[in-house]
């Protein structure tokens, strides 16, 4: 499997993490595109605490719609997102959808696509900030939470890592791509499998 090394941040870095310290995730693809995907960058670290998440990505078109729910906006805008599972039978998994703006859309689901959108990550934290043609998204979980839900099996999380990119096409509609860390293989895109998951694994 795929696999990712977060590395232990020190605790005098718990606020506000040193990311020149931790590992670039730079592999995410267009595999249901024949185009140059943009640049994402993942990077992950870890503390006694909590585990902290940042996201860049390059962006000149970004697609931001308006609504008056989080789930109305998130779900037609460019975003990042994490699925956390306990086990690949993805009997339960936990979703975070992040738009640049800031807003989180946090959910639990059962294979295959039984969601429950009632469901709040407890303890989340997120910022946004959009820079040009460059936005960041930026988060921590309570490692309790994710002991609660039975994620952190000993040092290892298993996790899918994603990017909704959308765009503007001339005749005003939107096109949405989609950029997994871990190609499923599918003839269409899809998340919410097992093959699209790969493992977080909390080191030294």
């Amino acid at each position: 499997m795929h696999r990712y090394r977060i590395r232990r941040a020190p605790a005098s870095d718990a606020i506000s993490p040193d990311w020149t310290r931790a590992e670039v995730l730079s592999a995410f693809t267009f595999p249901w595109e024949d185009t140059p995907a943009p640049l994402t960058e993942f990077r992950a670290l870890w503390d006694d605490h909590s585990l902290h998440f940042r996201f860049d990505c390059h962006d000149a078109d970004l697609v931001l719609p308006d609504g008056p729910t989080i789930k109305d906006r998130v779900l037609g805008s460019d975003r990042v997102e994490i699925f956390f599972a306990p086990d690949l039978t993805l009997a339960s998994y936990y979703c975070l959808e992040m738009s640049p703006r800031g807003d989180a859309l946090a959910y639990a689901a059962r294979f295959y696509r039984q969601i429950d959108w009632t469901w709040r990550c407890p303890g989340l934290q997120l910022t946004a900030q959009i820079t040009g043609p460059r936005y960041h998204v930026t988060g921590s979980i309570p490692l309790s939470t994710l002991r609660s839900l039975h994620l952190l099996r000993g040092n290892e999380i298993h996790a899918g890592l994603y990017r909704a990119e959308f765009s503007h096409r001339p005749d005003g509609t939107v096109h949405s791509g989609w950029m997994p860390w871990v190609d499923p293989h599918t003839p269409t895109p899809d998340f919410h499998l097992p093959a699209s998951f790969g493992i977080l694994e909390l080191v030294p």
